[in-house]
């Protein structure tokens, strides 16, 4: 049986991986992985743990709130949220917007929780207004919390987690405000003590860099004390039971050292070139990718999927294919014949859109090769597009003091907590 990495060899050069998760691994977090695990009494794995909580805090924007984190993907955080907050029979609200909206309402469900959606409209954000009316009309103050996805991205909608936060406070209504912030986190600006977000949902493959298989919640008091009441029987997923001084209670066992090794770098690597800085970085690009499809638009056979400007994500581009077009041979020559790697449509978007991936270890080259490579392959699948990568061009090639100015507007935002 051929390996992968013998497939990948075939071909000199680096795979262009725009995926919008997993992401690029910088070689820094490659080489910290690859460091022997420490033996479980060493006061130096307590270190590299507590580096990693700080580093993530700083990163959530939170002073005060615990993190917990998991050897798991962002469903194993979902399921963690879920478990700790919300007993089988008790009601949240999913605010539709997208795949994976849908899909931790089905989560939820299937843990015995009821829930109430708010309608997804295809290609826009989630609608805080129909939150706030579902909110008022629950007399009875039994819903317990509001679960929003910040950035979907199979959809590729960003939504306004303010909004969520107004409408809630607007309803006086006791629900926590919960928010998987898995694909934005690191790329988006993520404040979570401004938003007072009562617990956050994050995982390391996307903008953090890092291998999929560590996730991590951040929860604020209000929720603990909400964990604290709960009677669902838990053991892995409880927050109680991981809030302890001890490595092995902070993890029910095991720590996954090599991947907090290589979170440890990623934060390293994110705090040495300024969060502030990074989330600058990922604005430009993902403007140069949409400045892209926007100039690719013009012919009408591929436009945007995500309606509102304001929508779209700073981690992934979703882009809609005419009726006929097959986005997955599309992708397939993308990858085989140009070597770049990118998504393609989940659940009800399958077979409608392709999706271009722009967060973590990328710089403006990067970005403008895979450009140049999706364009090959519409060119070469005879898929009609205007000039799109001379769009990219010159928003990378715009004045650089207007991404300086974007940094420090961003960095006047961010809560101000220690360095790992």
């Amino acid at each position: 049986m051929t390996s992968p990495a013998s497939l990948s060899s075939r071909i000199p050069g680096t795979l262009f991986l725009h995926a919008p998760g997993p992401t690029r691994l910088p070689p820094q977090v490659v080489n910290a992985m690859g460091t022997q695990p420490l033996e479980l009494g060493d006061p130096a794995l307590d270190t590299l743990i507590a580096a990693c909580e700080s580093g993530l805090r700083r990163v959530f924007g939170t002073a005060q709130s615990d993190v917990f984190m998991y050897a798991a993907n962002g469903h194993g955080a979902w399921e963690a949220a879920i478990s700790n907050l919300a007993a089988p029979g008790q009601c949240v609200v999913v605010a539709g917007s997208g795949t994976f909206s849908e899909a931790w309402a089905l989560h939820a469900e299937g843990m015995g929780v009821r829930v109430q959606r708010t309608a997804c409209e295809e290609g826009h954000a989630a609608d805080a207004g129909a939150v706030a009316q579902l909110l008022r009309a629950e007399s009875a103050r039994e819903i317990v919390a509001v679960f929003v996805v910040h950035t979907d991205t199979g959809s590729g909608v960003t939504s306004n987690l303010q909004a969520f936060r107004d409408a809630i406070d607007a309803a006086a209504h006791p629900a926590l405000l919960v928010a998987d912030v898995v694909a934005s986190l690191g790329a988006a600006p993520f404040d979570m003590d401004a938003l007072r977000v009562d617990v956050a949902i994050g995982a390391s493959q996307k903008a953090l860099m890092v291998p999929p298989g560590l996730s991590f919640v951040a929860v604020n008091e209000k929720a603990l004390n909400v964990a604290r009441n709960n009677p669902t029987p838990r053991v892995y997923w409880d927050w109680l039971r991981r809030k302890s001084e001890l490595s092995y209670r902070k993890f029910c066992g095991t720590p996954p050292q090599n991947l907090l090794m290589g979170l440890h770098a990623a934060l390293g690597l994110v705090f040495e070139e300024g969060l502030a800085q990074v989330i600058a970085r990922h604005r430009l690009l993902a403007d140069a990718v949409q400045a892209a499809v926007q100039g690719w638009s013009e012919r009408g056979d591929v436009g945007f999927h995500v309606r509102e400007p304001k929508s779209r994500s700073v981690s992934v581009t979703t882009i809609a294919v005419r009726e006929g077009i097959d986005p997955e041979a599309l992708r397939t020559l993308a990858r085989e014949r140009f070597q770049v790697g990118i998504a393609g449509g989940l659940g009800s978007l399958a077979g409608r859109i392709f999706r271009i991936g722009h967060l973590g270890d990328l710089n403006a080259p990067m970005v403008l090769g895979c450009l140049a490579g999706v364009e090959a392959a519409m060119h070469a699948s005879g898929i009609a597009y205007g000039p799109g990568v001379a769009h990219a061009v010159r928003v990378l090639a715009g004045p650089l003091e207007a991404t300086r100015g974007e940094a420090a507007l961003v960095e006047a935002a961010l809560v101000e907590t220690p360095a790992p």
